[in-house]
């Protein structure tokens, strides 16, 4: 039995279903449902007792203790973050309560369930922190891409969170030995990824001929990361890693946001053309955001080197797979559109988009 954090959100939901799908072994998901979480992604395992969904915060410990005492799992895998950079900017306090106090409080459950249990089940035992690749700042065009030993400078409240949340991980086993992995990754894409992110964001709107909103000149950098490839990183990692280690997951494909909008665009265009000409005639530039990071890369050797793993997806095979998914799954999309997240949209990109 593993217990995971914010399964029901778009990297938490895809391990869900790739873990089970690959292992027998039980899953408790614990998850909040904020706008983000989603339980529509889970809807094929409906009815499967292997995995026990839990609607709740990690902030609440006296549900955690329980979870605990109750399914003892062997491992906790926490992907339960507020994540989305504009989101920080407008409301940071939230980040602050989810990201920081609630991984503290995880942690402190996780420590008193592992200080309890006897000396094999203690030694087993792993607490897997998923962090990102924003806590290291941003790179020059060209400085070399971010190593584990690259110092946190974090730009925005939502990497700043991260990183404290990250502080705090590497504090718990330095201090108390709680037996902790984390792994940095890249910026995620695939199925079942909410609508506000680039990705998802440019496929949904050029499906519906409206502005594609982009920031800034276009030309920040981004290495991306197809999401199959994260969760079966994070397998290894969880079987494999170093307690104590830090490992960064990335794609080896850094791109910049113009070229990934055209590139969506160009598969729309092939995939369901358009009458009214190339999706690309979309396209415009809105004022760029506060404190924008010009570029992320990640150097994911030592994960190769020490626990031999490597993506498997090429940029030009996962992202035909997200747009293939989103053309194939119209319903998810529509769900998930609702009146708040319009609300977003044209706060944030102006009302002519």
């Amino acid at each position: 039995m593993i217990l995971v954090t914010g399964g029901a959100g778009f990297i938490g939901g895809n391990f869900v279903l790739d873990w089970l799908a690959e292992s027998d072994e039980a899953i408790v998901n614990l998850d909040a449902l904020t706008y983000a979480g989603n339980l529509e992604t889970l809807a094929t395992l409906d009815g499967d007792r292997r995995h026990i969904f839990v609607h709740g915060d990690i902030r609440d410990r006296t549900l955690l203790d329980r979870l605990l005492a109750t399914h003892r799992p062997r491992a906790i895998i926490h992907f339960a973050a507020e994540s989305h950079v504009d989101r920080s900017i407008h409301g940071p306090e939230e980040f602050i309560r989810t990201n920081i106090e609630g991984t503290f409080i995880l942690l402190e459950a996780a420590r008193a369930y592992w200080d309890g249990l006897d000396a094999a089940d203690r030694a087993a035992f792993r607490f897997h922190h998923v962090s990102t690749d924003e806590v290291y700042g941003s790179l020059a065009a060209d400085d070399p891409p971010f190593t584990e030993s690259h110092p946190n400078k974090p730009n925005s409240p939502y990497s700043a969170s991260k990183a404290a949340s990250d502080h705090l991980v590497r504090a718990w086993f330095h201090t108390y030995g709680l037996p902790v992995l984390t792994t940095h990754c890249s910026n995620n894409y695939g199925p079942f990824h909410f609508p506000e992110k680039l990705i998802p964001l440019t496929i949904v709107r050029a499906l519906a001929g409206q502005p594609l909103p982009v920031y800034g000149d276009g030309m920040n950098v981004r290495d991306w990361l197809y999401v199959g490839d994260h969760c079966a990183a994070i397998r290894t990692t969880l079987e494999r890693g170093t307690p104590g280690e830090t490992y960064n997951i990335g794609g080896w494909n850094e791109q910049t946001n113009i070229d990934i909008v055209r590139a969506v665009c160009a598969l729309l265009d092939e995939l369901r053309p358009d009458p009214a000409g190339p999706r690309a005639r979309l396209i415009g530039f809105v004022t760029d955001r506060p404190g924008h990071d010009r570029r992320y890369a990640i150097d994911a050797r030592k994960i190769e080197r020490e626990l031999g793993w490597r993506p498997a997806e090429t940029f030009a095979t996962g992202i035909r797979k997200t747009v293939e998914w989103y053309l194939e799954n119209p319903g998810w999309v529509a769900n998930v559109q609702s009146g708040a997240y319009r609300d977003w949209v044209s706060r944030q990109y102006g009302a002519s988009a």
